[in-house]
């Protein structure tokens, strides 16, 4: 059994560039363009590069301590603790930046992380490495074939416009405080904000116990 996340909106409750721009007054810019990628209404690798480019120069040290204040969604520790006591694998496919990832490796105990690069010149923000672009099941495809999980075993977790091409591949989809099109889409939806809800869901579509233990 695999459990495949969408990591900004839903393992973070945050968006990492906006909060970054905000140290350099461009978190409107940013906005936009992150809404118009998470709606689809913009060429999502197109947006991101634009998103990147407009705040270079910003240290890395300001991009680590971002990162690091990033706030962990309600439940998020809860749900991956249930999943990997159950024995599941856990994958997080992410359109952001392993500056944010890797914290989240450790934290939920992920099995496996997919996501972008940013890149420094002399200790500044100056590109980007898209790893992941809007298919992300092209990504999440290739460890679900090393790990010969079966489609039907697989629940994906997620709530943009990028993220839905995840649910064919996959045999239950939960839109967590998604947009329209993503609820639309799904298996199911849940609005509420606590991750650990997804439990339930998951007990009641695949006839499962999976017990929820608090965080330490």
């Amino acid at each position: 059994m695999l459990a495949i996340f969408d990591v900004e909106g839903v393992l973070y409750d945050a968006e990492y560039l906006p909060l970054l721009a905000e140290k350099v007054n461009k978190e409107n810019k940013i906005w936009e363009i992150t809404k118009k990628g998470i709606e689809g209404k913009i060429d999502w690798v197109q947006g991101l590069k634009e998103r990147v480019h407009l705040l270079r120069g910003i240290d890395y040290d300001t991009c680590i301590d971002v990162a690091n204040s990033m706030p962990i969604m309600t439940g998020a520790k809860e749900a991956c603790n249930a999943l990997k006591s159950a024995g599941w694998k856990i994958m997080a496919v992410s359109g952001g930046f392993t500056i944010i990832t890797d914290r989240l490796k450790k934290e939920l105990g992920l099995d496996f992380v997919y996501s972008n690069e940013l890149v420094f010149k002399d200790g500044n923000l100056d590109d980007v490495i898209v790893n992941v672009d809007a298919d992300k099941a092209k990504s999440a495809i290739i460890k679900i074939n090393e790990w010969n999980e079966k489609k039907e075993d697989i629940t994906v977790i997620v709530d943009g416009a990028n993220d839905v091409k995840l649910f064919g591949i996959t045999g239950f989809g939960i839109a967590f405080r998604a947009q329209d099109l993503v609820k639309d889409l799904a298996t199911v939806t849940l609005d509420e904000k606590d991750l650990s809800k997804i439990v339930g869901l998951i007990n009641s579509h695949y006839n499962l116990k999976l017990e929820l233990h608090a965080s330490a």
